[in-house]
């Protein structure tokens, strides 16, 4: 997926891509997250700017409380 490092990705991106890594992959959300960090912010998770990583952590911490 291309994503334009102006944009700022959302909460609900985010939830929405880690809950279909969690049930394509059939992994638990800390597979999904590593899977996350590693290919789509390629190890950087500021590299899309800080809004967009304090989105990411956000959805994660969502995603604990289900």
């Amino acid at each position: 997926m291309r994503v334009n490092h102006a944009s700022k990705l959302s909460v609900l991106y985010f939830v929405s891509y880690l809950n279909l890594m969690m049930i394509s992959r059939e992994a638990p959300l800390k597979e999904a997250i590593l899977y996350m960090k590693k290919e789509f912010f390629k190890g950087e998770t500021d590299m899309y700017g800080k809004i967009t990583e304090t989105h990411f952590n956000l959805a994660i911490q969502e995603l604990k409380q289900k």
